[in-house]
């Protein structure tokens, strides 16, 4: 029997405490306050280990990097985009621009590079586009957000801005800054860090689905709206695995390069998707917009192991 992959434990009990034990009351604001530190910690790490030497030694793979980039943040957002408005007249209204969201978010990174490697594909590539796309995504995920659901959505303003700069940015800077003092404490205690951050991105999913749970969420979809979530996700892991393997193709990268831009391409961070959610949306949006992220990246882990085992399975002897 498979061995359930740990961030999936941790993101289902987050979301069932939050069920059966949603913080709220005077209790809610320092629940926000510790989530906000966590994910301040999060970011503070990824900063700490992201290797800048890895991501401007690949900056020269632009036959990769420069299509790549552009599936994640033009072709992924358009087919979010597409799904917001296909799934409008089925879902409610901010479970729907759920897709938008997620449609937006960038790669995961272990994961991403992990399932590569297991294809037979080129791993060195997979980190350093995984790397660039979520440094990227730091910058880029917000504003293009909010450009893309327009009125629908807290708009990215002054207050929006802040948010990002302080709980994001400034820690995730303070670690490029602190590699150099820093980084080897983080390469040697790989175990604990590795648990820092799937807490850290727990804390966060449970204080927004404890609000979401709040307003009522699992009594606002019916059982037609769960299928249009189960629909929607299975309709953009379709497109994200297909259409990046395709395009690929187009382009001519060898297949080692092409299973790198499949899994970068297709997969989404509940990483960034899950603290940014609690950073941009008011509490009682951000649990419901998450929702179909949840549901994307627990299916992303389903498939990506037997796909990864036809690739290797169907490569080159």
């Amino acid at each position: 029997m498979p061995r359930i992959d740990p961030m999936v434990r941790l993101l289902l009990l987050a979301i069932f405490l939050a069920t059966v034990l949603p913080v709220g009351g005077r209790w809610a604001g320092i629940a926000q306050f510790v989530s906000n530190a966590a994910v301040f910690l999060l970011f503070l790490l990824n900063g700490l280990r992201l290797p800048r030497r890895e991501v401007i030694a690949g900056i020269g793979k632009w036959r990769l990097l420069l299509p790549l980039v552009l599936f994640v943040y033009a072709a992924m957002p358009a087919a979010g985009w597409l799904l917001w408005q296909g799934t409008g007249q089925v879902l409610p209204p901010l479970l729907a621009l759920g897709f938008l969201f997620l449609g937006t978010l960038p790669s995961t990174v272990q994961s991403a590079t992990a399932y590569t490697s297991l294809a037979g594909g080129n791993v060195a590539s997979s980190v350093v586009a995984a790397a660039l796309l979520n440094l990227l995504g730091v910058f880029l995920t917000a504003p293009l957000f909010s450009l893309l659901a327009g009125g629908h959505a807290a708009a990215f303003d002054g207050g929006g801005l802040f948010k990002v700069i302080a709980i994001l940015l400034l820690p995730f800077a303070l670690g490029q800054a602190l590699q150099g003092t820093l980084g080897g404490w983080v390469s040697g205690h790989r175990q604990l860090v590795t648990w820092m951050d799937r807490s850290s991105i727990a804390i966060a999913v449970y204080v927004a689905f404890s609000n979401a749970v709040r307003q009522g969420i699992w009594g606002r979809i019916d059982p037609a709206g769960w299928a249009g979530i189960a629909a929607g996700c299975a309709a953009l892991l379709l497109f994200g695995y297909g259409a990046s393997w395709l395009c690929g193709r187009a382009v001519g990268l060898e297949r080692g390069d092409r299973i790198a831009m499949t899994f970068a391409g297709a997969q989404k961070s509940i990483a960034m998707g899950a603290p940014l959610a609690t950073v941009l949306f008011p509490p009682a949006a951000a649990g419901v917009i998450l929702l179909p992220t949840l549901a994307y990246h627990l299916a992303q882990l389903i498939i990506a192991a037997p796909l990864a085992s036809r690739l290797k399975a169907h490569s080159p002897t």
